[in-house]
């Protein structure tokens, strides 16, 4: 019954995660920058998770010079700049597409180890590259040369959207060997924020904070997805293998899609969908145990 309660908790958090898209997509039509979107989104949530820990657990955001270093190139690369390239990745080629091109990361995870970490190649590696990368080339529509064309942008987005949630994942591992889950979640974001900030207008930035709808959407976007999403995942993680909750979790691209085709009439060709289902086959095949 415990592990059922997990399995439940990872599956609400890959359905609010899937929800990013709806919230990009909304605050974009309503002439927001995207750069503002993401900067408020890290930024709330920081400020919330900030305010909580000097709450209950003031002792769990100390950091070390040596810390303060290593976060910062977490914020940088790990936030800032995946929160960008993600939106960037849903306004060019939708919430599906982003989704499951996002969904490479593992992909990139598992090659980067192999490259640099000294881990070994296997044939269960190799097959899980060749179906993502035929699965991503039938995603960005490499059939067709015109939409590829139109839907590069989008699709180089996607991609770098996994590469730097790749990122993302490896540099919360090695940060949660010292420090809490929740430390790491709130100077991860709080950075990647300051790192956001240079980029916004003043405009921008009072035309978020003085009109109350926006602002209250870019509230809802920083702790429902945002904490929400993570607060989900980490609770079923107490109580399911890591490499189980991995394989759940590959179920926010098809939900985002699903909602992306409900809410703005997005879709996915047949042969798209063929790849968005190799990129899954492959993030499950790589989730296995050897």
């Amino acid at each position: 019954m415990r592990s059922v309660g997990g399995y439940g908790l990872v599956l609400v958090a890959a359905a609010l995660w899937a929800t990013l898209g709806l919230f990009y997509k909304g605050l974009a039509a309503s002439g927001l920058p995207l750069l503002t979107i993401v900067f408020f989104r890290a930024g709330i949530a920081a400020l919330v998770l900030f305010l909580a820990l000097l709450w209950r657990d003031r002792a769990s955001l100390r950091l070390s010079r040596r810390d303060v270093l290593f976060f910062l190139a977490f914020g940088l690369v790990g936030v800032a700049a995946f929160y960008v390239v993600y939106i960037h990745a849903i306004d060019r080629a939708g919430m599906g597409v982003a989704a499951v091109l996002m969904y490479t990361a593992p992909i990139w995870v598992s090659l980067y180890s192999v490259l640099f970490l000294g881990e070994r190649w296997t044939l269960r590696r190799g097959g899980a590259l060749l179906l993502a990368f035929v699965g991503c080339a039938l995603v960005g529509r490499a059939y067709d040369p015109a939409g590829m064309r139109l839907n590069g942008p989008g699709v180089l987005a996607g991609l770098g959207a996994g590469l730097t949630y790749g990122a993302y994942t490896v540099f919360s591992k090695i940060a949660q060997r010292r420090h809490t889950a929740w430390a790491t979640l709130a100077w991860a974001l709080g950075i990647g924020a300051l790192f956001l900030l240079p980029l916004q207008s003043p405009q921008a930035l009072a035309r978020a904070l003085t009109h109350p709808s926006t602002l209250f959407w870019l509230v809802m976007l920083g702790l429902v997805p945002t904490l929400g999403g993570g607060l989900a995942f980490n609770l079923g993680l107490r109580r399911v293998p890591a490499s189980n909750a991995s394989i759940i979790a590959t179920l926010e691209p098809v939900i985002a899609a699903v909602l992306g085709w409900a809410v703005w009439g997005e879709r996915m060709e047949g042969p798209q969908a063929v790849g968005a289902a190799l990129v899954l086959a492959a993030v499950v095949l790589l989730q296995r145990r050897a």
